[in-house]
C-alpha cells in the first residue's frame, strides 16, 4: 500500500520525512497541503491531525504526525537510519537538538525573513533568531570536526533532521560557506544515492513562489 504524506515543499519538517521515505525506497506519494492559504487550519485536516500541522504520514489505517516520530516510524518499518543499537539514544540525542535548537529556530527566521509581507518582518527578533542559531550552527560545526556522520559510520535520523533547513535557498542568515565540516556533512547527504533537493520531492504552497 502507498504510503500518503500530507506536506507542502517549504516546510523543512515535511523534508525531513519525504528525505527518509525517498532514502529508504518506500513507495509514497506527496498530499499538497496548501498551508498558506490556511489548509492545515481546517476542520478536515485537524481530524487527521489536531496540531494542525504538516507533515502527517498516513500508511493504511495508521496516521501519525510530527517529523521526528514519522523518522522513528520509518526505521522501524525498514530498519534504516535508525544507527547501530548502541547508538540510537545519541540518535535521538541529536534528533531532538535539531527540533528545539536548530531547526525550529531556522524555521521560524526563514518564515519571517520571506514569507512575511516585507513590511510585517521584525528585524529585532529576526536578528535575536539569527544570533541563536549561529550558536547552533557552531555546536554542529564543531560536533562534525573529523566525522562523515552525526552519529556512526553511517547517515542516521539525525543526518536527516539536522539538515532539513539548510538545503535551502531563500535567506535566513545562514551560509554554508563559513562552516566548513557543515558544508562537508551536507554534500556527503546530497551524494546519497536517492537525495533530492525539497522543491524537488514536494510540490511549494507559497503564493508568492516563483
Amino acid at each position: 500500500m502507498t504510503i500518503k504524506l500530507h506536506c507542502f515543499g517549504e516546510s523543512g519538517n515535511a523534508y525531513k520525512a519525504t528525505l527518509a521515505l525517498e532514502l529508504a525506497g518506500l513507495d509514497w506519494e506527496v498530499v499538497k497541503v496548501n498551508f498558506f492559504a490556511g489548509a492545515a487550519r481546517t476542520d478536515e485536516f485537524r481530524q487527521q491531525n489536531v496540531m494542525a500541522e504538516a507533515p502527517v504520514l498516513v500508511d493504511g489505517d495508521f496516521t501519525l504526525s510530527q517529523s521526528g516520530a514519522i523518522q522513528q516510524y520509518i526505521t522501524d518499518k525498514t530498519g534504516k537510519f535508525g544507527g547501530e543499537l548502541d547508538e540510537k539514544y545519541e540518535v535521538l540525542r541529536w534528533v531532538l537538538w535539531d527540533n528545539h535548537k536548530l531547526s525550529s529556530q531556522a524555521g521560524m527566521t526563514r518564515f519571517l525573513m520571506n514569507f512575511l509581507p516585507e513590511e510585517k518582518r521584525p528585524a529585532q527578533v529576526i536578528s535575536f533568531m539569527q544570533s541563536r542559531l549561529a550558536s547552533a550552527y557552531k555546536t554542529l560545526n564543531t560536533h562534525l570536526d573529523g566525522r562523515d556522520w552525526i552519529v556512526g559510520r553511517n547517515v542516521t535520523n539525525a543526518d536527516l533532521s539536522c539538515c532539513s533547513y539548510l538545503y535551502y535557498p531563500e535567506p535566513f542568515g545562514f551560509d554554508r560557506t563559513e562552516f566548513p565540516n557543515i558544508d562537508r556533512w551536507l554534500t556527503n547527504i546530497s551524494d546519497l544515492d536517492g537525495w533530492k533537493h525539497p522543491y524537488d520531492l514536494m510540490p511549494r504552497a507559497f503564493l508568492g513562489a516563483s
